[in-house]
């Protein structure tokens, strides 16, 4: 296989920072025909963002006690933190209709079987993907998820681990791990010397210290670790400067996946460049997923995919802003930060 150079730096993972990043149908994506489909409710505690570029808020809102046909209701249990959640507040981008629920990784019990779902039952620990609409939401304490798009964590330590866990996601450590599935040689890991045995342990064979090798220096740095054609390169960071060294880094023909967009300003023919949109919801990616949620209960089971590192954070619902101001001033490293929702006050 062509060599691989995973551009990345652990502490910080990146989701398109506007909205000519990803595609602009996304924000009237109708997720469900029964996106509104509450035909009886109770209450349960949401962390609110009240107004577009506004503030976090808990609050009390109501809670769906049915479920549509091909759905789950799913009782949230634990809701990872990423970095799209705080560039939703910062840059407004992909939530139109306000107060907003967030979050779109999550973990939780199954609560309801919607009509026509099978291979699912009441009680089910599963983790999922939510979307930019407050039905199919994390931060909340009950949410719902197309069943096609959810998988079974039977396993107590991967219900928790794995509530990171979304496979289309611009991830670094999934990202290594699906390139080892696939079996890529060398996989070149860029990121901080610390972060090097971990790397190794999902399956990255080689490694540059990103605080002693710039962006410039990369490309001469990969030509030291291999003289094979770097046919691929997956930029997990992508700022202008990662994803025009990766470019650069590239031979004729090759391929970079980048995750905010397109924002190399040097280009030659013959290399190409390819944006993703990280989610499973849109129809766009819907089979991708379908097929990926299908393998993914087998692949945590027997360890081909290692969930992130957690950290959880304190006081349920009410700990998420705490943890997103981190997450937007870099100041978590290699763990994903955890809110467990039914621990809010």
């Amino acid at each position: 296989m062509p060599a691989l150079v995973n551009l990345l730096r652990v502490d910080r993972s990146s989701t398109c920072p506007s909205h000519t990043s990803c595609p602009s149908s996304l924000t009237h994506y109708p997720v469900s025909s029964s996106a509104n489909f509450y035909p009886t409710m109770s209450e349960q505690k949401a962390l609110l963002l009240d107004s577009k570029q506004g503030q976090f808020v808990v609050s009390t809102i109501p809670k769906p006690t049915s479920v549509p046909s091909g759905e789950l209701l799913v009782k949230v249990k634990a809701a990872a933190l990423n970095p799209v959640d705080w560039k939703i507040q910062s840059f407004g981008v992909f939530v139109e209709n306000y107060p907003a629920v967030l979050g779109t990784d999550i973990a939780g019990d199954v609560e309801e079987v919607g009509e026509g779902v099978t291979g699912f039952s009441k009680g089910d620990r599963v983790v999922f993907q939510g979307f930019f609409t407050n039905d199919y939401a994390g931060f909340q304490q009950y949410t719902r998820v197309p069943a096609e798009i959810a998988a079974k964590a039977d396993s107590g330590k991967v219900f928790i681990l794995a509530s990171g866990f979304c496979p289309v996601r611009p991830g670094y450590s999934f990202s290594i791990q699906l390139l080892r599935l696939v079996k890529f040689s060398p996989i070149i890991a860029y990121a901080s010397a610390h972060q090097f045995d971990y790397l190794k342990s999902l399956g990255a064979t080689e490694f540059i210290d990103r605080k002693q090798v710039s962006f410039s220096d990369l490309p001469a740095a990969v030509k030291k670790i291999t003289s094979e054609p770097v046919k691929f390169v997956y930029d997990a960071f992508s700022s202008a400067d990662s994803q025009q060294a990766g470019y650069d880094v590239l031979a004729d023909g090759g391929t970079i996946v980048v995750t905010t967009g397109d924002q190399i300003k040097t280009k030659v023919d013959g290399k190409k460049v390819l944006s993703v949109f990280g989610n499973v919801h849109p129809p766009f990616n819907r089979e991708f997923g379908k097929a990926q949620y299908k393998n993914l209960t087998k692949f945590l089971e027997d360890g081909t995919i290692v969930p992130n590192r957690p950290e959880e954070l304190p006081n349920g619902l009410a700990g998420i802003p705490d943890g997103l101001e981190r997450l937007k001033n870099n100041q978590v490293s290699g763990t994903k930060l955890i809110a467990l929702p039914q621990e809010t006050a």
